[in-house]
């Protein structure tokens, strides 16, 4: 006969129970890794206000689907730097023979430091609003799914909470990762290395193509390209078409993307081209 099942208020000690937990490594000189699956598919809002309007996505036997809450939002593409930092520990632990753990613990101010942000109490507290939307926003996909057209259900973060000591001294952060991302950062082959100074950008466009950029042109010579209508469509944003294209025009202008080189290519009757390729060490400077 099966036991009956938790009460919901007590899975969550339960999970924690039993992961192990693992102590963020030092990350002065490590590098940043990004997952591939989160590189290519639109799982985040690119704009800076809440959105709330959930993110559809299909093509072929893709699914992807996120929602947010009203009171947090959908997770911004700022958010999915904590995953980042995250993706990073995981990788760096499993290559150095430390067991990682989807339970993890570090303090504000390391995730802030790797991230390229700043240590100011007003820097805390948007590092923590941001741990709410990652936790608050909810994600169904087929990627990875193996059992025809189901979908994985998740949040970013299954839980998080602020740490303290019997005199309440701040402790950190202690966070427990779904088990989608966790997975996919294990294997190797779904996760790249990243320039540090991705952190550096501003724009929710010009961090989404970066990642984009570096999914699909990754280091071949002859780079890669997108119509411009699929690229809208693949960026999952509420700005309109016409809006989209002329925010691409002038990413080409600025190039600003770390390591690559873009350029609009224009034939009659065709849609426009957004073209890219990696720039030689020695062209960087």
């Amino acid at each position: 006969m099966s036991s009956p099942s938790l009460p919901l208020r007590q899975r969550p000690t339960q999970q924690r129970e039993q992961l192990d937990l693992f102590r963020a490594l030092p990350a002065e000189d490590m590098a940043p890794r990004d997952a591939q699956d989160l590189m290519a598919y639109p799982f985040f809002s690119l704009a800076k206000s809440r959105r709330t309007a959930p993110i559809d996505f299909r093509s072929g036997k893709i699914t992807i689907r996120v929602e947010g809450t009203q009171e947090h939002g959908i997770a911004t593409i700022w958010d999915a730097d904590i995953l980042i930092w995250a993706a990073s520990q995981i990788v760096e632990a499993r290559d150095a023979g430390i067991q990682p753990s989807r339970r993890m613990q570090a303090t504000p101010y390391e995730i802030l430091r790797f991230i390229g942000r700043g240590t100011s109490l007003r820097d805390y507290q948007r590092l923590k609003a941001a741990f709410d939307r990652l936790q608050s926003t909810t994600v169904a996909t087929s990627i990875r799914e193996t059992t025809g057209r189901r979908l994985h259900r998740f949040s970013w973060i299954n839980e998080w909470k602020e740490l303290a000591d019997a005199n309440g001294k701040p402790l950190g952060i202690e966070l427990i990762l779904p088990d989608w991302f966790y997975a996919g950062v294990l294997d190797a082959a779904l996760v790249l290395t990243i320039d540090p100074t991705y952190f550096r950008l501003t724009g929710g466009i010009e961090r989404w193509l970066y990642r984009l950029v570096r999914k699909h042109g990754g280091r071949q010579a002859n780079g890669w390209q997108f119509d411009v209508p699929y690229l809208y469509r693949k960026s999952g944003s509420l700005a309109q078409p016409r809006d989209f294209a002329r925010d691409l025009r002038a990413l080409v202008a600025k190039q600003s993307l770390p390591g690559y080189e873009l350029s609009i290519e224009r034939w009659p009757g065709e849609p426009e081209i957004l073209a890219f390729r990696p720039v030689p060490q020695t062209a960087r400077g």
